[in-house]
């Protein structure tokens, strides 16, 4: 099974060791669980952005008051 070895300062050490502690795991099974999550995070994220494109048309059909497509780029980026 693949592994992976990460340095850590000693400050940063102690803060994962706590967040560790705080969810009841191994610095191990913390460290694993934390990357497989970041990684379901932005699957979903990605999922959510195309369902969000593929509807955009219909929801500007139904409320037309709303932010006009023209202002999205600059009200999503504040």
């Amino acid at each position: 099974m693949p592994s992976l070895n990460v340095s850590f300062s000693d400050e940063e050490m102690e803060g994962v060791r706590a967040s560790a502690a705080a969810e009841g795991k191994s610095l191990k099974q913390y460290l694993h669980d934390l990357g497989v999550r970041e990684s379901h995070r932005k699957q979903f994220v990605a999922g959510a952005a195309a369902w969000a494109d593929r509807l955009r048309g219909e929801f500007d059909e139904a409320f037309p008051e709303e932010i006009p497509p023209s202002g999205r780029g600059s009200a999503a980026a504040a």
